[in-house]
């Protein structure tokens, strides 16, 4: 991949030439085939193997004392997330050891 020298934006190929994806800038320059054949790319990689280990009992995760709403159970595996702004603490995700049911707890 090749960024442009002026505007900072990824060029693509044309023909022998790198030219700049944002229309405006029009930079262009040659193409070096050394270099492009040190770049990585996607094609030829081996595939990886996507392991689901939602079932497992240990989800990996810490536990808790905490109130299962669902089931009545006092244990849960927790962890933190951040998905308000930056500037807003993290959200608290619970699950339930028993029944696996979700619930969070938000700073208020």
């Amino acid at each position: 991949m090749e960024f442009c020298d002026e505007c900072g934006s990824m060029m693509k190929t044309e023909g022998d030439e790198w030219v700049c994806g944002n229309e405006e800038c029009g930079f262009s320059k040659p193409r070096d085939a050394q270099s492009e054949q040190a770049m990585v790319t996607t094609q030829g990689q081996e595939e990886s193997e996507v392991v689901d280990v939602s079932d497992a009992e240990n989800k990996g995760l810490p536990t808790t004392e905490s109130h299962c709403p669902k089931c009545d159970n006092d244990e849960a595996y927790w962890y933190m997330q951040q998905i308000r702004s930056a500037d807003e603490s993290e959200t608290r995700f619970f699950i339930c050891t028993e029944c696996e049911h979700k619930w969070r707890e938000d700073d208020h």
